[in-house]
């Protein structure tokens, strides 16, 4: 059984990759908020990560901390790198001490979103968000201070806590319309589907960088539909621009027009394969329960 150190359990794919897992793991469960059954550890704190890795000696650490509130990021970078770039370079420095492997999350964001075909893995990162530069650095850091790693970018991940297909019901609730950016492309990604990737990856040796999304495409818009649909909402989704978007939210940051990402690498070295987002969607739906949004 393996000893798994995790940062940000109490996330939403920390929450996942425990469900997951159940017994099949020894979890030091670390987060930053107080309570008893997480180790409140800053990822930041260089010292702090020495330590909890000297004291647990762990087989592996997974790195779901993160700072993702994409526009904060605009106005603390600062704040951001030390969570999204010192951090897993510490998680780097102590997993290689301490002869860990080292699964990290990263992010669509490391790339322009000005593309036209999906990206691969092998593609050249060109963020232009501070989210994405802070993800990026962080992704460097990984590879510069340990070699025993996985790096998995995912996008538009939604699970158990806050979330986009959350604040869409929320928003029926007390609105007849919503709008929605149509311009955006991607791929909604279920915590579930990652948790298994991550399962399935973990005990391997098959390390690198993979893209980690559920399969196919669609829009913010699109997506919002199907969710209503499939709830039985009937609440108007009306389909706006990027542009229009903005001029109705300036303080918003800039995001990828294309995010659509390319598992190459898990199809060609593994036989593991993500589920369509619209069968994960149907089986995070099947328990969803509307009256508590």
């Amino acid at each position: 059984m393996s000893k798994i150190l995790l940062t940000g359990a109490n996330g939403q794919l920390g929450r996942a990759i425990r469900k997951e897992y159940g017994d099949e793991a020894d979890f030091i469960l670390t987060d930053m908020i107080d309570d008893p059954a997480f180790i409140k550890l800053d990822i930041s704190d260089h010292e702090a990560v020495m330590d909890a890795a000297r004291k647990y000696k762990p087989d592996v650490i997974i790195n779901c901390a993160a700072y993702t509130n994409v526009d904060g990021c605009e106005t603390n970078e600062e704040t951001a790198f030390k969570a999204n770039a010192i951090g897993p370079k510490n998680l780097a420095v102590a997993a290689e001490t301490v002869d860990a492997k080292l699964i990290h999350i990263s992010t669509d964001y490391v790339f322009n979103g000005c593309g036209t075909r999906p990206y691969v893995e092998e593609d050249a990162p060109d963020p232009v968000s501070a989210y994405g530069r802070t993800k990026m650095a962080g992704e460097r850091y990984v590879q510069d201070f340990s070699h025993k790693y996985f790096i998995l970018r995912t996008a538009w991940l939604y699970g158990d806590g806050k979330n986009f297909v959350k604040t869409m019901v929320r928003l029926s609730k007390t609105h007849d319309s919503v709008s929605v950016v149509c311009d955006q492309l991607g791929t909604p990604t279920s915590a579930k589907e990652l948790a298994r990737m991550i399962h399935y990856l973990e005990p391997t040796d098959n390390y690198g960088i993979f893209h980690a999304t559920c399969e196919g495409d669609t829009n913010w818009a699109d997506f919002t539909k199907v969710i209503f649909e499939k709830l039985g909402i009937k609440t108007e989704v009306i389909r706006v621009t990027s542009e229009e978007y903005a001029a109705m939210n300036p303080a918003s940051a800039h995001r990828p027009h294309y995010s659509i990402m390319e598992n190459r690498m898990l199809k060609l070295t593994t036989d593991f394969t993500m589920a369509h987002w619209e069968d994960a969607l149907d089986e995070y739906l099947k328990d969803f329960d509307i009256d508590s949004v």
